[in-house]
């Protein structure tokens, strides 16, 4: 007769042998990061709480970020990046020796010819420091001595999703974790009963519907799911699934999760995978978010000055106006990362008619925040990054002074601002040259972006690494990056 154990072994498969002993390795591993008991789901989620040991590398200057990423390429020429030359040559051609080599896209490699096209509205000086901003901006014009602006960002993507991708992740392949995620990775939460990372998308008014935006851009990647982004949605229920179901009391909730909890830990326990910790930890958020979502989305206690100051539309579940309000809300409570991402800038056709309605969607709701978080002492320590995934050319996208004409993608230089966490307002920093189409002066890659945003939160990016495939993985990629210094105060 055979014994039960020689059975075993007779039958077991190398697959099967090579996974367990995984999970028995794993196992150890995670007995470290475990508590002695973990009957209790609160307890366990509490490891959660905290970021790396070691973190922040030095003082920071921002403990939060809020990132308005203005989605399918804003125009720099029209907004931020006027000329002389540029009214001089109207409807010339683009001298071959600025154009260059560029890569364009296929919606304008074939045209004949590349005709300039100026700033197609007015626009003035403002601030102390004198940078141009398009009067389609009244009120951002109103807070350029709050704000530093980037003019020489460039990227190397030309197609939205790989250039969008890059910008939030560090990779055009997606895949990767969220710039977001990485923060969450790295410093871990200040409010235990909201998400460290809270997302939001709206759809603007000028090229609608405009390109998509998926939830893999808040993603945490190959990083531990938990520092995920949570995207609230407009409306009654901001998150999916959070309403206890219809018979079920709270009571009856948080016994469900307590047993809940207890199962999950003898399966961590079993398998050694740290995921299992990550499901017991959005089980206890979403517990508790069923109290703080409803009053972070209750808005009846801002007074109607406030409200007045961030537009017409801030009352509308899901407009950009009112997604400003939110995120000023969210820090308030202490979230560490709030992005929103706002769609409609890509203006291949038509700009003349859409620029105006998007910048409208935008305008005094961005600097209401801007305002509102300087009123309330929020911006000293809350970094702002406005920003986009590339700029719009310098010539026409179509027959010059068509109604249909546009502006196509341009990568080699374009226009971001940021304020508020460090960085100095009222300064303006790079340089165009007079066609707004090449950097000559303090270029800044979208991975110095990302070295200079980690940098105000006191991580140094190239200690800041998490292993995946083999290799050490960075938001900041495997090439050289820097931080900006001189934009830093």
């Amino acid at each position: 007769m055979s014994h039960p154990i020689h059975d075993r072994l007779q039958h077991l498969t190398r697959r099967t042998f090579l996974g367990d002993v995984t999970r028995g390795i794993g196992t150890i591993a995670l007995g470290s990061l475990l508590p002695i008991k973990t009957t209790d789901a609160a307890e366990a989620a509490a490891t959660h709480r905290g970021g790396l040991a070691g973190l922040p590398h030095f003082a920071p200057r921002a403990k939060r970020v809020l990132c308005l990423f203005q989605a399918e390429g804003v125009s720099h020429v029209d907004l931020f990046n006027d000329h002389p030359v540029l009214h001089e040559h109207a409807g010339k051609e683009i001298p071959p020796s600025v154009k260059g080599n560029q890569r364009l896209t296929g919606m304008t490699s074939r045209q004949e010819s590349y005709p300039v096209v100026p700033p197609l509205w007015g626009g003035k000086r403002c601030g102390q420091h004198g940078t141009w901003i398009s009067d389609l901006l009244p009120h951002i014009q109103g807070i350029a001595d709050d704000i530093c602006i980037v003019k020489s960002l460039h990227t190397e993507a030309i197609n939205h999703d790989p250039a969008i991708t890059y910008m939030n992740t560090g990779n055009q392949q997606p895949g990767y974790a969220s710039m977001g995620s990485w923060v969450s990775y790295g410093l871990g939460s200040e409010n235990d009963d909201l998400p460290t990372f809270v997302a939001m998308v709206s759809q603007g008014t000028g090229k609608n519907p405009g390109q998509p935006i998926f939830s893999r851009l808040w993603g945490s990647g190959f990083l531990p799911s938990s520092h995920q982004g949570v995207g609230l949605r407009p409306g009654a229920n901001p998150v999916l699934y959070l309403e206890n179901p219809p018979g079920v009391d709270r009571a009856q909730r948080r016994a469900m999760l307590d047993d809940l909890a207890q199962l999950n830990d003898l399966r961590a326990r079993e398998v050694g995978d740290p995921e299992t910790l990550a499901r017991i930890h959005a089980y206890e958020m979403s517990y508790r978010m069923q109290m703080s979502v409803p009053e972070l989305t209750d808005i009846s206690n801002e007074s109607a000055a406030t409200l007045e100051s961030y537009g017409p539309e801030v009352r509308k579940p899901g407009s950009y106006a009112a997604n400003c309000l939110l995120a000023r809300r969210l820090l308030e409570r202490n979230v560490r990362f709030v992005q929103l991402f706002h769609r409609g800038w890509d203006q291949h056709i038509a700009i003349a008619r859409q620029l105006p309605n998007q910048c409208r969607d935008i305008d005094q709701p961005t600097a209401a925040l801007i305002q509102d978080l300087k009123r309330t002492g929020l911006l000293e320590d809350t970094l702002v990054v406005f920003t986009t995934e590339f700029g719009r050319t310098v010539f026409s996208q179509g027959k010059l002074g068509d109604p249909g004409m546009g502006r196509d993608h341009h990568g080699r230089c374009f226009t971001v601002w940021l304020a508020g966490g460090g960085v100095r307002p009222g300064i303006e920093y790079g340089k165009t040259d007079e066609f707004s189409y090449n950097i000559v002066e303090h270029p800044v890659h979208l991975r110095d972006l990302h070295a200079t945003i980690l940098h105000c939160l006191g991580i140094d990016h190239s200690h800041f690494s998490y292993k995946f495939r083999g290799l050490d993985a960075r938001l900041t990629g495997v090439e050289e990056a820097h931080v900006v210094q001189d934009i830093l105060g």
